[in-house]
């Protein structure tokens, strides 16, 4: 009889627990069935030659090469990836996640399944209108980081025009970019959101591969100050008619040297 009770006190626990966790990533389902409703009906037109006339000569390059051209414009997409994470001073964990970006309204829903010591953590990121948060919960039940604020905020607002550049180039035509020349390898962008105003540089090589992005106005959520972070992008392979880089790092570069904290490998994407 002990062993009995035993066993359906842990089959219900292990229930509710799923349960917790199915509730948490249905936030993110929500917000995507959101997102696409939103965008479903939306007339993206064809990308043409006239639409890129005013960008920087790299980055004209850069969507050259990506195969953006006489193609339609981009209101959504989806991604799916793998790789590894860390904190300074903590070992690496894999992840998958999928996320979900809308151009319409700039907004980046981002959901990750870490792996811990056997166990699967989630994580949500969510940057809409303007604001971001970003919630892990350990079996999507205790709270481990919960975290917004206008320091979130600006940080992914620079994430979001990162997924931009490296994942989305059709969209670099938006009007809430402004583009300054810098030579024939490198372009400076502002891009303005909801009077969030961040910089980047984006480096082009000769053959119009995106090979880093590089911004100072990226905050480190471990201490809410702002290092110099870029994303070099690496290993392109033409996906469905377009050149995408599949390999990716993130890196923080803290004054005692450059810290490499996310390694992500590009599985899947989709636009509409």
């Amino acid at each position: 009889l002990g062993g009995a009770l035993a066993f359906w006190m842990t089959a219900l626990v292990a229930a509710g627990l799923a349960f917790s966790a199915w509730r948490f990533e249905q936030t993110y389902i929500n917000d995507v069935q959101a997102g696409l409703a939103r965008t479903r009906n939306l007339d993206a037109g064809v990308l043409t030659e006239r639409d890129i006339q005013h960008l920087p000569a790299p980055v004209q390059r850069y969507l050259t090469y990506a195969g953006v051209l006489n193609k339609p414009k981009i209101n959504r997409m989806r991604i799916v990836f793998t790789g590894e994470m860390r904190d300074r001073g903590k070992d690496w964990f894999t992840f998958q996640s999928e996320q979900h970006n809308f151009f319409d309204e700039p907004t980046r829903l981002f959901f990750m399944k870490g792996q811990f010591f056997g166990i699967t953590v989630p994580g949500y990121h969510a940057y809409k209108n303007g604001s971001a948060a970003m919630q892990i919960k350990l079996f999507g039940l205790f709270p481990i980081v919960d975290v917004k604020g206008n320091e979130l905020a600006k940080a992914e607002t620079v994430t979001v025009f990162n997924d931009m550049c490296l994942m989305a180039p059709a969209t670099l035509i938006d009007p809430r970019i402004q583009w300054e020349a810098i030579d024939d390898a490198s372009a400076k962008a502002v891009f303005t959101n909801h009077s969030i105003r961040i910089s980047a540089i984006l480096q082009i090589d000769d053959q119009g591969r995106l090979t880093n992005f590089i911004s100072d106005d990226r905050y480190a959520i471990s201490d809410m100050k702002k290092y110099c972070f870029s994303t070099p992008l690496r290993d392109y392979k033409n996906i469905n008619g377009y050149n995408v880089g599949t390999y990716g790092e993130a890196v923080w570069h803290y004054p005692e040297g450059e810290f490499v904290y996310g390694k992500f490998n590009l599985k899947e994407i989709s636009y509409d």
